[in-house]
């Protein structure tokens, strides 16, 4: 059966969703067209506006369709405790998962010189004139423990610390629930190097 047309059209979109393939992208399409035309029409609309109003906070560069996001906006955050982190998902996870009650930056992406990506590309100009203008306590990087990740915290804490801003990071290693016998030997040496006093 040769795939032709708007279906089609529908279901390519579909595919640039990360873990959607096309079998996924077809089911998804066939259940919308075939079982809920008005939830279709409620994300087409929903997509299309957030297409048209969705940018980056100018304060800490995560999505949002106003100037500042309702973090750095709220007066109840501490706006002296800044989370760096690399994308607005990591924002999500963290306001879900933790108490943390400051504010963040999002880099929206990492350092990787093989891929061209510096630290112009990551708005460091933008969180450095933070470090420099602002009073901030303290600089939590919250970046992901890849090579890349651990590259981006380095330069950032160096950074911070030419700024005289206590710098800190996310600790790594065993996973609650873990068992050592499963664990890998990386995440085990972090989790060595990373060890604190019972107190």
């Amino acid at each position: 059966m040769q795939k032709q047309g708007l279906l089609t059209e529908v279901i390519d979109a579909l595919c640039c969703l990360p873990g959607v393939g096309p079998k996924s992208a077809q089911r998804m399409a066939l259940h919308l067209f075939q079982r809920d035309r008005g939830g279709a029409d409620n994300l087409a609309k929903a997509l299309q506006l957030a297409a048209d109003q969705l940018g980056n906070c100018k304060k800490c560069r995560t999505l949002t369709e106003h100037e500042l996001c309702s973090i750095c906006a709220s007066p109840t955050r501490d706006q002296y405790l800044v989370c760096v982190v690399e994308s607005p998902a990591d924002v999500w996870v963290i306001n879900q998962a933790t108490e943390y009650q400051g504010v963040f930056f999002v880099l929206n992406g990492r350092l990787s010189p093989l891929d061209g990506i510096g630290p112009d590309e990551i708005g460091i100009d933008q969180l450095e004139q933070q470090l420099a203008s602002q009073q901030i306590t303290e600089l939590i990087l919250a970046t992901n423990s890849t090579v890349e990740g651990e590259a981006t915290a380095h330069f950032i804490a160096q950074l911070a610390l030419a700024h005289h801003v206590k710098v800190s990071r996310l600790a790594h290693g065993v996973p609650v629930g873990g068992e050592l016998e499963f664990i890998d030997s990386s995440t085990l040496a972090h989790a060595f190097s990373g060890r604190r006093e019972i107190e």
